[in-house]
């Protein structure tokens, strides 16, 4: 037996996920979101010709200087999304 759902109510329980703590969101250039269950600190690869997300250990990025945060605020995390395609010869 096959059950229709609503993309919204997919998405709407999704958000409702990421507010409860059990989910977070990565944007990729402002037109994609995708929902990790993954919550420990850490980056991403972003394939865009399969469109595939993979993690990247946050031990293996480096910065050097961050730039100075706005007046009473603090940094709460740092995402990076690498987007990567196949070279081409």
């Amino acid at each position: 037996m096959r059950m229709r759902v609503s993309l919204a109510t997919i998405y709407n329980t999704l958000n409702k996920f990421t507010q409860a703590g059990l989910l977070q969101q990565t944007f990729i250039d402002g037109s994609r979101i995708y929902f990790d269950t993954n919550k420990t600190p850490h980056h991403h690869f972003y394939d865009e010709e399969t469109q595939l997300l993979s993690d990247v250990a946050s031990s293996v990025v480096c910065f050097s200087r961050l730039p100075k945060l706005p007046k009473g605020k603090s940094l709460s995390r740092i995402d990076v999304v690498l987007c990567v395609r196949n070279i081409r010869r």
